[in-house]
């Protein structure tokens, strides 16, 4: 009966070892790009689906996420103002509320003079936008084109089919994240808490955040997450004086052309949007500087629209060419085809606000992985900002 056992035992190990056998033959049969290419394969699969359903629940949580990256955005501007603050013996309420409550009173202010300067300057546009549209029928109707009232009438027609339909694409991201005023109210009160909350107590949260992961990799965790934050606020605080840079120019260079041509309306409110459009890369300071530019078209004509283009032109290369290289390029150095790359990517995936969030995500996540990837956690865990600026 043993002896039977251990035979059976015996032709069974043979019979395996055999079947292992023909097994190896098979992955030695299969070329090494092969094998390689199937390894990489199925991890893609896994990291692609992982990311996917990471981002549809950002996208079902879209009301919530939205004014909480707003709120990170904020928080990373005024930190540091708050902690200047306390550092020269304010108390840490007074720091934090003063922080908070002038960021709103800047807000107000300039949402109440671009209301006041478009309606001051309103009648005006629409008179003269009337004149130039009889002009300019006037001209086609007596133009070598022999066009009718007819065609005129059906060209106007698509022209404003179209711009209908790719206003309603532009702003869809922006309409899905509020569409009526509960929505947006709703946003505004989550930025606002999720802001004053970053600055009330920024630092224990991250802390809880990092005791989620385990304890040997919390060290890098910590780390690249202060990296990322130290890139985060540098970037907003770069950003904010490049659109100033470029709200001055474009609004100077229009005043000083709408003083050749009997002025120019709107100035300030122009002045606010390029500010505003400026957060966006590419494509704010196009759409910014087209609305420049189709004001003067029809408030002074065509030579002070030609002039507005050469000024918006000009301002778009001191900063593509002066302050992208030496301002933003040593704080955060994203190179122009990922920011462009990205911008396109993030509107496609979240309208208005996924070009928003797009270039200081990448930059943030950049240098999180560069300082992971490089071991910078075993010798510096709490990283400089001088460290992070050189590593970008």
């Amino acid at each position: 009966m043993a002896f039977g056992r251990r035979a059976r035992r015996g032709r069974e190990a043979a019979g395996a070892g055999e079947r292992y056998s023909t097994l190896g033959s098979v992955d030695e049969s299969i070329p090494i790009g092969m094998r390689l290419a199937a390894a990489w394969s199925w991890r893609l699969l896994v990291v692609g689906g992982a990311l996917g359903a990471f981002v549809f629940l950002i996208a079902q949580l879209r009301d919530i996420v939205v004014p909480f990256l707003v709120a990170v955005l904020l928080a990373a501007l005024l930190v540091p103002f708050a902690r200047w603050l306390q550092r020269h013996h304010w108390p840490k309420w007074l720091s934090v509320a003063l922080a908070e409550v002038g960021l709103l009173a800047i807000v107000t202010g300039l949402v109440f003079l671009v209301v006041s300067q478009v309606r001051d300057g309103f009648p005006s546009l629409r008179d003269r936008s009337v004149e130039r549209y009889e002009a300019l029928r006037q001209f086609l109707l007596d133009s070598p084109l022999h066009l009718t009232e007819r065609d005129i009438n059906g060209y106007l027609k698509q022209a404003t089919d179209a711009l209908q339909n790719n206003t309603g694409v532009l702003f869809s991201g922006a309409l899905s994240v509020g569409s009526n005023a509960a929505h947006v109210l709703t946003g505004l009160l989550l930025t606002l808490f999720a802001t004053l909350f970053i600055l009330i107590d920024g630092r224990g949260i991250w802390n809880w955040v990092v005791r989620l992961f385990p304890r040997r990799a919390r060290p890098a965790v910590n780390g690249a997450g202060e990296a990322g934050w130290l890139t985060l606020t540098t970037f907003v605080k770069v950003q904010i004086f490049v659109a100033f840079v470029d709200a001055v120019g474009i609004g100077l260079g229009s005043w000083v052309v709408g003083l050749f041509f009997g002025g120019f309306p709107l100035v300030v409110p122009i002045a606010v949007a390029v500010f505003l459009g400026s957060f966006v890369p590419v494509v704010g300071a196009v759409v910014t500087g087209a609305l420049a530019v189709l004001v003067a078209l029809i408030f002074n004509g065509p030579l002070a629209a030609v002039l507005v283009l050469g000024v918006v032109l000009l301002v778009q290369q001191v900063e593509g060419h002066v302050l992208q290289p030496l301002v933003m390029g040593t704080a955060v150095r994203v190179h122009p085809l990922a920011v462009v790359l990205s911008v396109a990517g993030g509107g496609y995936v979240a309208g208005i606000p996924g070009t928003l969030f797009a270039v200081p995500f990448v930059a943030t996540l950049n240098v999180i992985i560069s300082y992971i990837a490089s071991g910078a956690w075993r010798q510096r865990p709490h990283p400089r900002e001088k460290d992070v600026t050189s590593r970008a």
